[in-house]
């Protein structure tokens, strides 16, 4: 089957569960979740993008062309549309006829100026921090039958789990790094402290002051401080710690 056919839809929630976790960035699976929906409501012709909701900022973190971004930033300038409206309220968005909306008359002129003539955005529920939006635009108006829309609800309340579970994943593994990264740093600055404490006889509050001391004068990261100290022990270069510059 060609990359670019129309698949069924037991298919593309078949390629949904295949996404495996850590194999790829979190903005790569969201590219291939937009070109799966928009392979799945083929032959109807139709770009599609995905917008997450955290708090009041609104990203759109994978679209299937320039034009959908463009479309969901004309809706983030406003601060309002049907992409922001799905993701908030958590219900489906239709727009049947750009020519005829009234409800966002500044996002329907931007859209009908740029061949895009309806659209539907349905929610995509992630998790109680962050939501989203699963958004498809056609150059047609009245493209969405009932049957369209059913059918990327369906694929829409697959997709949020992929997203939810893509989000957490890249959530959790960032806070691991910051964790990591913050036990380093604390080690690096004991192991400073315990190096200036033994060759000045001082405490560790007089230890820690004197690191920042030479942090300060030298224009250097506390933790850089420490470490280029503990570096510097470590390979024997330095001597017994009696100034105040690294």
């Amino acid at each position: 089957m060609s990359s670019q056919g129309s698949i069924e839809a037991k298919d593309a929630f078949a390629q949904l569960s295949s996404i495996v976790l850590g194999d790829e960035p979190l903005p790569a699976i969201l590219e291939r979740l937009v070109r799966i929906a928009r392979q799945v409501l083929l032959p109807l012709d139709v770009q599609a993008s995905i917008t997450l909701l955290s708090g009041d900022d609104a990203t759109t973190v994978a679209s299937t062309d320039d034009l959908a971004l463009a479309l969901d930033e004309r809706q983030y300038d406003d601060e309002r549309g049907p992409c922001l409206d799905a993701a908030a309220a958590g219900e489906p968005v239709l727009i049947a006829d750009m020519c005829q909306e009234a409800r966002w008359p500044r996002f329907a002129s931007s859209a009908t100026a740029a061949g895009v003539l309806s659209s539907l955005s349905m929610p995509l529920p992630i998790q109680r921090q962050v939501t989203g939006a699963l958004n498809f635009y056609a150059v047609v108006p009245n493209a969405f039958s009932d049957e369209t829309i059913e059918l990327a609800e369906m694929f829409a309340t697959h997709a949020a789990v992929a997203v939810g579970n893509a989000h957490l994943y890249e959530t959790t593994a960032a806070r691991a790094e910051q964790m990591k990264q913050a036990m380093a740093t604390r080690a690096a600055i004991e192991q400073a402290k315990g190096i200036i404490m033994r060759d000045r006889g001082c405490t560790a509050d007089e230890a820690f002051d004197e690191l920042a001391l030479m942090s300060q004068q030298s224009h250097t990261k506390l933790r850089d401080v420490a470490q280029k100290l503990v570096d510097e022990v470590s390979r024997g270069s330095r001597g017994p710690h009696r100034g105040t510059t690294p």
